[in-house]
């Protein structure tokens, strides 16, 4: 038998560049404060790459697609926040773990977005997004 690990082994995590990767987190922390709770879509655009590539299925590739979508999305929704409970990185990837919620009554969802960035720029996007359910089968939250 075979066993396989996806662990990194000691030599590639120690190879990790922590300052570049602390450096890409404080951009994509600063990106999605910006555009995502204070709907500066056009600025916080900026810090997307020409040809950003979007994984979400219901939202365009591209800069300017993406602005378009959003600013529609915040114009009919403008109560929409997103709050990062936590945030990590691996390389060129931040990961985010948000709450998101279009008002106050809303329960929202809970939100891991992962973002790749390359040259001081977001260049992709995947998410993973989950309702937060009115009752659960323990007493832990989701966040």
């Amino acid at each position: 038998m075979v066993l396989t690990s996806d662990k990194k082994s000691d030599a590639s995590v120690s190879a990790r560049d922590f300052a570049a990767e602390e450096v890409n987190r404080a951009l994509v922390l600063r990106f999605y404060e910006q555009f995502f709770n204070e709907h500066q879509t056009a600025e916080a655009a900026r810090l997307l790459a020409e040809d950003y590539r979007q994984h979400n299925p219901t939202v365009p590739d591209g800069r300017a697609p993406v602005v378009g979508y959003f600013t529609q999305f915040f114009k009919d929704n403008p109560q929409s926040r997103a709050r990062i409970v936590r945030s990590a990185t691996d390389g060129d990837l931040v990961y985010l773990h948000i709450h998101s919620t279009n008002g106050p009554a809303d329960r929202g969802v809970a939100v891991v977005d992962i973002f790749r960035v390359k040259d001081g720029l977001i260049v992709e996007h995947w998410d993973v997004i989950q309702p937060v359910p009115a009752e659960s089968a323990n007493s832990n939250t989701m966040f």
